[in-house]
């Protein structure tokens, strides 16, 4: 693969996983239950990392990335269930568009940290999956301390 076809690859990766982080951002917001939200930002902070990862290569071939993407607006969206569910059919097209896509790529170090990615995005889908079922426990067991109660809130800052 010539690097101005792998350059291209990358930026179209670095797209696609940007509206992923973006729309699992903003579907954050809607889900307040503290189980499934702590699970959104987990993922939200591996599809930085990846992102990262992305950019970081881009940058070694000569190349830019374009950040232009917005945050979806989920106003009046459905109940969380549904909008885990949507995420992980949306992980699972990731996945489907870009596994073979991937198998092109030569440099042995690129292919494999797509292969990661591709692995982590499979995993996040697991987690949707399982938050969609009512599943609680996505990012391990929880001592017996009773009931959750509250909800987290949808801005991060409080304050000045």
């Amino acid at each position: 693969m010539k690097p101005s076809e792998l350059l291209a690859l990358f930026q179209e990766c670095y797209r696609d996983r940007l509206r992923l982080l973006l729309r699992h951002q903003a579907v954050a917001r809607h889900v307040v239950q503290f189980d499934f939200n702590n699970t959104y930002q987990y993922v939200v902070a591996r599809e930085e990392t990846h992102l990262s990862w992305l950019r970081a290569a881009i940058e070694e071939l000569g190349g830019t990335v374009d950040n232009g993407e917005q945050e979806p607006d989920l106003a009046g969206s459905p109940q969380p269930a549904a909008l885990m569910s949507e995420d992980a059919r949306g992980a699972q097209a990731f996945v489907d568009a870009w596994r073979p896509r991937i198998e092109g790529v030569t440099n042995a170090r690129h292919k494999g940290m797509l292969r990661v990615i591709l692995g982590e995005t499979l995993e996040h889908k697991r987690f949707f999956e399982q938050g969609a079922a009512g599943q609680e426990d996505l990012l391990g067991r929880r001592m017996d301390a009773g009931a959750r109660r509250g909800s987290v809130i949808d801005t991060r800052w409080v304050g000045d």
